[in-house]
């Protein structure tokens, strides 16, 4: 069950439905205050954001470890704050599972373009439910010789697909292309590999967003939801989403849409950190009002 969807009315502990591990060894540790970073030195509580590494004066045994469904490529703005930004959060909980670049830093994508999709909204974006379909229709064009993708200047990938049909029946093409597709029997086995995350304030998304490495990527929209962030941007929607909040709901949908299994928590301990800073910040806040 989803506690914080956008269409639920907000409560006091928007996370009390959620399946959390025990935040007793924040509570701790809040209490202790803050501790050295054993990598930069530091001063940090909890976690260094800086180093993406858990404190050595936390048990690391009591913070919960999350397996994802796939890989998380998070490429972060340089001007961003890494004080601010909850990104860190998911290399901290998933970290066999996340990567944080820093822009323009990152990875070559091309090679492996129809198993990733990057997490952005647009007129060009589709929906979770969709990219089934959208990875079937690529997999399809990329098979046989003479289809392209929408952009004609582009070569169809990948080239080691191409086919000759004058050497290949139709049987084997059908063969070539089940090895590189999934079908819909196939419903439990993970479409994507990975999925790619801005994280940055909207109005600094704009160079990121038409690097050339991204561009080919088949983008994503999220469904609607409210933030519950503390810092959330002055002067755009409630819906604009933290960057853990934009990577747990995608998860939710990709596990219910595409890999069509029943949600049962799987991922709420990505709001670990998050929920409880939520909880402080609004009890302090609460309590500075007269």
């Amino acid at each position: 069950m989803e506690a914080i969807a956008s269409d639920q009315q907000q409560t006091d502990d928007p996370f009390q439905s959620l399946k959390l591990a025990s935040h007793d060894v924040l509570e701790r540790a809040l209490q202790n205050g803050r501790s050295t970073c054993h990598r930069c030195n530091g001063s940090r509580m909890f976690y260094c954001y800086t180093c993406h590494a858990l404190l050595k004066s936390l048990p690391h045994e009591e913070i919960p470890e999350i397996k994802l469904p796939l890989n998380i490529d998070i490429i972060k703005h340089p001007n961003e704050t890494d004080g601010k930004s909850t990104a860190v959060h998911a290399k901290l909980l998933a970290p066999n599972d996340v990567n944080i670049y820093i822009y323009p830093c990152i990875p070559e994508y091309e090679d492996h373009k129809h198993e990733i999709v990057l997490l952005f909204p647009g007129v060009d974006s589709i929906s979770v439910e969709d990219i089934p379909a959208h990875v079937q229709k690529m997999c399809k064009m990329t098979a046989v010789p003479g289809k392209e993708t929408t952009d004609s200047k582009e070569e169809s990938f990948p080239k080691r697909l191409k086919l000759d049909l004058q050497e290949c029946s139709s049987s084997l093409i059908e063969n070539k292309l089940a090895k590189h597709c999934v079908t819909a029997e196939q419903k439990t086995k993970p479409l994507l590999k990975k999925a790619v995350f801005i994280d940055s304030t909207w109005n600094q998304t704009g160079k990121i967003i038409t690097d050339e490495r991204l561009r080919a990527l088949m983008k994503v929209e999220l469904k609607t939801r409210k933030t519950c962030f503390w810092r959330h941007q002055k002067g755009s929607p409630k819906e604009y989403l933290s960057t853990i909040e934009a990577i747990y709901y995608f998860l939710i949908d990709y596990h219910k849409d595409v890999l069509k299994l029943d949600y049962k928590g799987e991922y709420d301990n990505l709001l670990f950190f998050f929920s409880f800073m939520h909880r402080l910040i609004k009890t302090k806040l609460g309590a500075s009002k007269p």
